[in-house]
């Protein structure tokens, strides 16, 4: 296993992590193209936190293999940390500290002499929109703030890996597009990121690649396209006139089409999801003639969309669980209790 010839910043084969009789991670396959955006999707405690830490260095692997730019991350340990860099979750700056304080500290630390630390400093909180904060303590930043300023710390030395884990939890829609942002600038400068997330939207944003994670186990994995039209060529969206009627509108829809059919919180709305069980029909034909059998029976359609399948629809397609369902055995919870 070659990364360095292959053109992948990560190369993995049957990787396994086990805490006690929990197999965390349970023989992850992962190639990760050097100078993009990877996804890696699941639930919490699916196993994606333990993946980072030892493709990071952070836990050593129970079985398989793990290369980063072709280092083992077992035995060439040093190698691999001098290439990579780690955002977790909750923000690891000082909060006593101020903006500044934080970023001079650990550029120091890296052994940038003191005019170099403070200049780099500055140049990230003035790329990262946080000049004005600068002399703060962390402590009165707000959750954006936090992980921008988190994410500067990781690339005050440009890594040519960055592990971007769960980077906007909790954050508002306004701080997670500048997260996004930040991400985006980042890999044009050639890095390479590593994006664990629970929200498909952001996996859809931001990610060339996308692997989705569920008990330990890639489950699916390739480009949002090829993901999407994996789980059908489509999807109706309907919204009826009159509620009492979609029990028997979604009797309909399942017996013409085939499909599965997902009932809104809306009171009048409901889902079908087209695929490949109606024949050779385009998605366009599927529709007409559901709408054709919903007409024949009365049932009048106010509304109606066709689509693509949304990453949602993917991950409950592939899973039978949305991101935000834990799995019965929390893995990733067990290695924050364990490691």
């Amino acid at each position: 296993m070659s990364t360095q010839t292959s053109g992948l910043a990560i190369e993995t084969a049957g990787l396994v992590k086990t805490f006690g009789e929990t197999r965390a991670v349970d023989g992850v396959d992962l190639a990760v193209p050097a100078g993009t955006v990877y996804g890696v999707l699941g639930p919490n405690g699916a196993g994606k936190t333990t993946t980072v830490k030892m493709l990071a260095t952070l836990l050593r692997p129970d079985g398989g293999q793990a290369h980063v730019f072709g280092h083992d991350v077992v035995r060439e340990a040093d190698e691999v940390r001098g290439r990579v860099s780690l955002t977790g979750q909750y923000a690891s700056v000082d909060e006593d500290l101020t903006g500044t304080e934080n970023l001079v500290l650990l550029g120091r630390l890296l052994g940038h002499h003191k005019k170099a630390a403070r200049d780099r400093a500055a140049q990230l909180l003035e790329a990262f929109g946080l000049t004005e904060a600068a002399g703060k303590q962390v402590k009165q930043y707000s959750g954006g703030m936090r992980r921008r300023i988190d994410i500067a710390a990781s690339i005050l030395n440009t890594p040519d890996l960055l592990f971007l884990d769960e980077p906007t939890t909790g954050l508002d829609p306004r701080s997670r597009n500048q997260v996004w942002e930040i991400v985006r600038a980042v890999v044009a400068q050639g890095t390479t990121v590593l994006l664990t997330t629970q929200y498909l939207d952001e996996a859809d944003q931001l990610a060339s690649r996308i692997a989705v994670i569920d008990r330990g186990r890639v489950i699916a994995e390739g480009t949002k396209g090829e993901l999407k039209s994996s789980v059908g060529a489509g999807s109706v969206h309907l919204r009826l006139r009159d509620a009492d009627q979609r029990p028997l509108a979604a009797d309909l829809l399942r017996r013409t089409l085939d499909a599965r059919v997902q009932l809104e919180p809306d009171q009048v709305a409901l889902t079908a999801r087209l695929g490949t069980a109606a024949g050779d029909d385009s998605a366009a034909e599927q529709a007409a003639r559901a709408l054709s059998a919903l007409a024949r029976a009365g049932i009048t359609v106010d509304n109606f969309s066709l689509g693509q399948p949304s990453l949602d629809e993917v991950f409950l397609a592939l899973t039978g669980h949305d991101t935000h369902d834990s799995p019965e055995h929390s893995t990733d919870r067990k290695d924050e209790v364990t490691a």
